[in-house]
């Protein structure tokens, strides 16, 4: 076995690795955890502005 099998098999392993990559990413039931994750980072903004305004209302009523 010389370095350029060694090339020809690590060249396919990262190919069939990439296509498991994009299986695993596209699969149709895991797109709605990947729309989740992709909503979190505006689930913090909503809560903040939640909270904003309880305190306005607070204040309001003083």
């Amino acid at each position: 076995m010389d370095i350029n099998t060694v090339r020809g098999l690590s060249t396919v392993f990262v190919f069939l690795a990439f296509i498991g990559v994009c299986w695993w990413a596209f699969s149709p039931k895991r797109k709605k955890k990947f729309d989740e994750a992709a909503n979190l980072p505006f689930a913090d903004d909503e809560q903040s502005q939640q909270s904003a305004r309880k305190e306005s209302e607070q204040h309001r009523g003083e």
